[in-house]
């Protein structure tokens, strides 16, 4: 046995108070090494009367890596306290203690009577629970980027608003008139399709299309509508039963806003200058460059911070007390005056942890279930400990879907069927272990957004491999979210052609990937518990590396999933109780079905 490889840590996503009653303790092994393990567990002030040491609680291998298993078992409270070992059996069949003070052989008596070898979990207070709004994991959202949805009024157009559409691949500075009147007008059809989330970029007062250089947090862009606009969007969906969420920048400001222009006004006397994180004065304007001259801006010797090298977004100091104040001011004023559902956070592992704990305890304590996503696009755990967000977009989930289903990109070349399913297991396995149940159950899954290209155009036009890969998606742990227009398998390669106008003419849209989406959803909604309370069991014994097989299973009843993206038919068996709740097979009977390569079944039995 690899003793090395043994690794555990209290009070993290390794041991942690999953309900009021129940905590959750993992265990790290090498991969293959470890037959067996025990948790031997107990009150501490209960040692000597109850050997408990003595006995143990089996623990179950729930995800494996390329290199290690990973083991976990579900603890009944019953006084407030824990301490706990393992006990760990080899292949060889030898056993070890594994305890906070290290390895010892299972038969030294000593060290498994000291109590304070164990591992301790003090005393659980409710108040330390890592805690997510329940409703989310039932949710599916629908991103919308307001310019491009929907134009519902065209009196507040901008200069130079062009026709709904009229470039097939729209330009960075390109106007359509879309607005949050069009939200509201298309709310029947989001109802329809079984969206029960949606999630707006940002509405805020700014100078481009996309709104993420915010000047003026407060007031909504003139372009998008007006505070009564917003209201009537949000209580509109309320009564469909729909949460809304709205984006914010917090990480930067715009250009033009009034505090970054009084810098660039009055320079160090500034009342804003602490604002910002300015490296020297004088800040040099970047628009005042002579560009006819020959003269060039470097944005890589800006006398300010900024967000990755744009002078045009300078950087808060958020932890300015002032610059605080003002932030957390808008969180309020939008949870209280709009009754809005969420905040997605832009940029947000570039902001300090103090100002989100802070953010965290503002929204909670306004909306005890309200939803904090960051986004961040890499691991996340002292982001998610349960005082900053509830989740992130999970970004890191979206690459391994994708590069297996579509294959991995490498230097801007698609690379086919480079990842087996052995290989994206493993990582997805990693991922899921790096959080405590309840934040996977509330993770952001997507597969796209206005920071990726479009999958219908990832996938080259392969509306099976596309179908395939939501499927997956949908059918994980965490709350879906598709991006506007994917439904009727809108396509666009990067910023700004993922930003297309949404095609609503009927002949012009994919109705029958308009149909799957909504079969899709409704599955989701029918086997929710399946989805989110049943552990993910893989199946390996496949005859091809590009076959994707699990099961599902909760109070009885069995889902199952199988992906084709081999090059040879698959061949399996279904009884006659069992329901085929999705695929795009064209002919299903009871017996032998032979999945041809790019189909997906989803049973239940």
């Amino acid at each position: 046995m690899d003793l090395a490889a043994l690794y555990h840590r209290p009070e993290s996503e390794f041991a942690y108070l999953y309900t009021e009653d129940t905590v959750h303790i993992r265990l790290r092994t090498k991969k293959d090494d470890v037959v067996k393990v025990d948790l031997l567990a107990g009150d501490t002030y209960l040692h000597y009367s109850e050997a408990w040491y003595q006995t143990g609680q089996a623990m179950a291998k729930v995800a494996t890596s390329d290199i290690h298993d990973y083991w976990q078992c579900e603890w009944q409270l019953a006084p407030n306290r824990l301490a706990y070992a393992f006990r760990v059996q080899g292949n060889n069949g030898d056993q070890v203690f594994y305890c906070d003070r290290g390895v010892y052989p299972i038969d030294d008596q000593e060290i498994l009577k000291q109590v304070n070898a164990y591992f301790r979990l003090p005393y659980f207070h409710e108040s330390d629970r890592v805690k997510k709004p329940t409703w989310v994991k039932d949710t599916v959202w629908y991103q919308i980027f307001p310019e491009r949805f929907a134009n519902g009024d065209p009196t507040n157009d901008p200069k130079n608003t062009l026709p709904w559409g009229a470039r097939k691949h729209p330009r960075h500075d390109d106007f359509y008139g879309g607005d949050l009147q069009g939200v509201i007008d298309h709310l029947d059809y989001l109802e329809d399709l079984g969206i029960t989330g949606i999630y707006l970029t940002p509405i805020f007062k700014a100078d481009t299309n996309h709104k993420y250089d915010t000047n003026d947090y407060m007031t909504i862009d003139p372009a998008f509508g007006n505070p009564k606009i917003l209201k009537k969007l949000v209580n509109e969906a309320h009564a469909r039963g729909i949460r809304v969420m709205l984006d914010a920048v917090f990480n930067h400001i715009g250009y033009t806003s009034k505090q970054w222009q009084d810098v660039l006004a009055n320079q160090e006397d500034s009342i804003y200058s602490d604002w910002f994180y300015i490296q020297e004065f004088p800040v040099k304007a970047f628009e005042a460059v002579d560009y006819s001259s020959g003269e060039q801006f470097d944005r890589h010797q800006l006398t300010y911070q900024t967000f990755a090298f744009e002078p045009h977004m300078p950087k808060l100091n958020t932890s300015n007390p002032q610059v605080k104040d003002y932030l957390l001011g808008v969180a309020r004023h939008y949870i209280q005056t709009y009754d809005i559902d969420g905040w997605r956070l832009d940029v947000a592992n570039e902001v300090d942890h103090q100002f989100w704990k802070d953010f965290h305890r503002t929204c909670i304590n306004l909306k005890a279930d309200f939803y904090i996503v960051g986004e961040i696009w890499h691991s996340a755990q002292r982001f998610l400990e349960g005082d900053e967000f509830h989740a992130i977009m999970n970004y890191p989930m979206t690459d391994q879907i994708k590069d297996f289903f579509f294959g991995p990109v490498i230097q801007d070349h698609t690379i086919e069927n480079a990842m087996t399913n052995h290989q994206f297991i493993d990582r997805i396995s990693s991922q899921q272990m790096l959080y405590r149940e309840q934040t996977n159950q509330v993770q952001f899954n997507l597969l796209d957004s206005h920071d990726t290209e479009r999958i219908m155009t990832r996938a080259k036009y392969d509306r099976d491999k596309v179908q395939s890969a939501l499927v997956f998606m949908f059918l994980q742990t965490g709350t879906p979210c598709i991006y506007y227009g994917t439904e009727i398998a809108l396509d666009g390669g990067d910023d700004p052609d993922n930003r297309k106008c949404m095609v609503w003419e009927k002949d012009k849209q994919d109705l029958e990937m308009l149909k799957f989406t909504k079969k899709l959803i409704k599955m989701r909604q029918n086997y929710r518990d399946l989805i989110h309370f049943a552990s993910l069991d893989w199946v390996h014994d496949l005859p091809s590396n590009r076959i994707l097989a699990f099961k599902k299973v909760y109070h009885g009843q069995t889902l199952r999933a199988y992906f084709n993206q081999g090059s040879q038919d698959l061949k399996i068996a279904v009884n006659k109780n069992t329901k085929i709740v999705l695929t795009n097979i064209a002919e299903i009977e009871c017996g032998d079905i032979y999945m041809r390569p790019g189909t997906y079944l989803v049973s239940v039995d």
